[in-house]
């Protein structure tokens, strides 16, 4: 469906009207904290404060993956973020990230909290405070942080374009779902032709790269980003991609760290909350109010 109004940008922008859309009501021009809000804080070393989108899906499956390798430090709390009323602009949060997004990090195991904001900055926090998951080789380091990187660029373009204007615009544009849809089609052929000739993004081993790309590229193969955008895009064709995202998912700890803050979707896949690792077993949805997110 293409547009009949046609729009023409005024000389200066002015906000004075919500732009519509599902997340119209948080939208916003400016930065800050709207409310006075103190953290929660647990009793293990890393305090996590997320929701269980793509980009706090990468930091809940990296914590599941150390706990898998008994880096008994890697313990967190992982407390709910909901992002659709606003507690990213609490002042306690803004004080962990001043961009106000999920995820952020606290990482109080030494002497002095170090606060981490950026899916991204997160996962090499933990990867070079662990020692895992990130090669020490100077090529396969390069190459590892080279797919990294190219997820923290090309997600907007999956998730800030294709999938607002697919699935959270208020109405149907051809102009921009036409753009995103191609670029999206395009990644997913670099990433296919990448894993046609390695087992893993960054080479044989599973490494911060893959953890990175997998909620975003493989939840889009697996058919659990944007409604039926799977189908719209073909996503079964990319046939190197769904054997990667296959295999990551059959990853315990994954099964886990996809749980993790998630409030949506079949109930019993849902941990709203994470403060132990018996929470996996008991749930926590009856310590912590009703939340709904995209």
């Amino acid at each position: 469906m293409s547009s009949t109004t046609e729009y023409t940008p005024p000389k200066v922008w002015v906000w004075n009207k919500p732009n519509g859309g599902r997340f119209a009501n948080t939208n916003r021009p400016t930065a800050g904290a709207t409310h006075d809000k103190v953290l929660p804080v647990g009793r293990h070393p890393l305090q996590l404060y997320s929701l269980g989108t793509p980009n706090g899906v990468k930091v809940t499956v990296m914590l599941e993956e150390l706990l898998a390798l008994g880096h008994e430090g890697a313990e967190y709390d992982a407390w709910l973020i909901r992002i659709s009323e606003g507690d990213q602009f609490g002042s306690g949060f803004v004080e962990v990230n001043p961009n106000s997004k999920i995820p952020a990090l606290l990482d109080r195991s030494g002497p002095t909290p170090i606060r981490v904001f950026e899916s991204g900055a997160i996962l090499m926090h933990l990867a070079e405070k662990f020692d895992a998951f990130l090669p020490t080789e100077t090529a396969a380091r390069a190459e590892c942080l080279s797919w990294l990187f190219w997820q923290m660029g090309s997600a907007p373009y999956l998730g800030g374009g294709f999938g607002h204007f697919y699935a959270y615009a208020p109405s149907k544009m051809e102009y921009p779902i036409d753009r995103f849809t191609m670029e999206v089609k395009r990644q997913l052929d670099v990433l296919d032709r990448r894993l046609a000739e390695s087992e893993y993004l960054a080479g044989p081993e599973y490494t911060i790269a893959d953890i990175a790309v997998w909620p975003w590229y493989g939840g889009l193969v697996k058919g659990w980003n944007y409604g039926n955008a799977a189908e719209f895009l073909d996503a079964q064709s990319y046939k190197n991609v769904v054997r990667w995202a296959d295999a990551i998912h059959a990853r315990p700890a994954v099964k886990r760290g996809r749980m993790v803050n998630r409030v949506q979707g079949d109930p019993a896949g849902q941990l709203w909350e994470r403060h132990e690792a018996s929470d996996f077993d008991t749930k926590t949805q009856d310590k912590v109010a009703p939340a709904t997110e995209a």
